[in-house]
């Protein structure tokens, strides 16, 4: 697999799609583990909306060696470098009659485990007795996104909704957008495909009109260790 022009694509509009990553046997697999799991634990959100699973590779062991196939292997190493490893894992199901709306946003915070007084890093926040924070720029420059699409995806049921090149203009307030110079892709991706990002790339997405569902695994990958006082409280090396 030739993965240069997919290194371009993210380095000048911020992100890039790569179908047939998994098979549809590696799908179901991976369905089938999440089909079977406990969902009574506080990590996990459960509404008519959304279904949420913080931690994900954490609490679902045994879903790891699925998603780390030699496809995404072979990706995280040629594209993001050696040094990746994971440091925060979410799985979303948006349900059939799912009428979540997502703004515009760029994704500014990463999970920690304490709160500790540095500079540079703030606001904080705690969800679930999870601390997230705000850290310098060059620590969220240096992020990457892998989404992996258990369900097609396009406009219809909530595909991602992005601003191509907006990760290169640090934080962006997305009231500030100028739609005279700015420009909307909207990123459909097939059952099976990835979608790679810079977190700080503007995106959003819309309600679901057709009636189907979207499950996304979302993996964020970094080089960086924390500054003293601080640790990435799911990393994995994998």
């Amino acid at each position: 697999m030739n993965l240069q022009n997919h290194k371009d694509s993210i380095q000048e509009k911020g992100f890039t799609i790569i179908n047939s990553i998994f098979s549809e046997e590696e799908i179901e697999k991976i369905s089938e583990v999440i089909q079977n799991i406990d969902t009574s634990k506080e990590t996990f959100r459960k509404s008519e909306d959304l279904f949420a699973i913080r931690q994900f590779l954490k609490e679902i062991p045994g879903v790891k060696d699925l998603i780390f196939n030699e496809n995404i292997k072979n990706i995280v190493k040629d594209i993001f470098g050696n040094d990746y490893f994971v440091v925060k894992s979410i799985y979303f199901d948006k349900p059939e009659k799912s009428n979540w709306y997502v703004a515009y946003h760029q994704d500014l915070t990463i999970s920690v485990d304490k709160k500790a007084e540095l500079p540079d890093f703030g606001p904080w926040t705690t969800k679930q007795n999870q601390f997230a924070v705000q850290p310098p720029l060059d620590i969220l420059e240096n992020l990457y996104t892998i989404r992996i699409h258990l369900d097609h995806t396009d406009e219809n049921n909530g595909a991602l909704k992005v601003i191509p090149g907006s990760h290169a203009k640090g934080i962006y307030r997305p009231e500030t957008i100028d739609w005279t110079i700015e420009t909307e892709e909207i990123c459909p991706i097939e059952k099976g495909g990835i979608m790679i990002m810079k977190p700080l790339i503007l995106h959003g997405s819309n309600r679901t009109t057709n009636g189907k569902r979207r499950r996304v695994v979302h993996i964020e990958f970094s080089d960086r260790q924390l500054p003293d006082g601080l640790n990435w409280p799911e990393k994995m090396v994998f």
